[in-house]
């Protein structure tokens, strides 16, 4: 028995198999990595309302990713990496804070071909984008839209405070459904702030048209 040539050849089918990881890994980081570069651009310009351009964004960010599942293969190990699932979950993001936006259906996990994990991750993340619009909106003294949006923030938070599992299986729910929760309570103080203080100033206004110059 030649154990020093079956020592050798396992060698090298195990450099063999490593470097073809070692490929795969590579593709799917630098895909992954341009991913989220173009989902970070698409949020940026759904808070400008250049919903044309965010949707071009996240659809060069859908190839990305389609880029990086071809590059896996059978390496699952390199799949469940952590930086694929980083990327999806910006994807789901990016998708979601558009549809909250823009007022549409919401795409499903299944839909965006991301799993449940980076998919409820990116909810929270979409619900705390919409803090900025809120914002802006109370700004352009939009009142109606920006309770509109306050309430999807809290719809989100309400759901996912029902989700009541295992870090482990949630991937780190938890403390995204907590940053939510700061982020819905100051936002549910800036725009309770701003009603009653258009209330105060409708109420002013609204006595001093009435109360005109004395009549003789």
């Amino acid at each position: 028995m030649d154990t020093t040539g079956q020592i050798t050849a396992a060698g090298e089918a195990a450099r063999a198999v490593l470097e073809e990881k070692h490929a795969a890994r590579e593709i799917t980081l630098a895909a992954s990595r341009r991913a989220i570069r173009s989902c970070a651009s698409a949020i940026r310009a759904v808070h400008r309302r250049k919903f044309r351009e965010a949707r071009a964004l996240i659809a060069e960010a859908a190839a990305y990713l389609a880029e990086a599942e071809s590059a896996l293969g059978v390496h699952s190990d390199v799949r469940h990496g952590g930086f694929l699932n980083d990327a999806k979950k910006e994807f789901a993001e990016a998708n979601l804070t558009l549809a909250f936006v823009e007022g549409n259906a919401l795409p499903t996990a299944a839909e965006l071909a991301v799993d449940v994990q980076p998919f409820l991750n990116g909810m929270a993340e979409a619900a705390s984008e919409l803090r900025r619009q809120v914002l802006d909106c109370l700004r352009r003294d939009e009142g109606s839209e920006a309770e509109r949006l306050l309430a999807l923030m809290d719809d989100v938070y309400g759901m996912l405070v029902t989700v009541d599992y295992p870090d482990a299986l949630t991937g780190g729910l938890r403390r995204s459904t907590d940053a939510l929760r700061a982020v819905l309570e100051r936002t549910r103080g800036d725009v309770t702030t701003a009603i009653v203080a258009a209330r105060l100033q409708g109420a002013i206004e609204g006595r001093s048209s009435s109360s005109g110059p004395a009549g003789f």
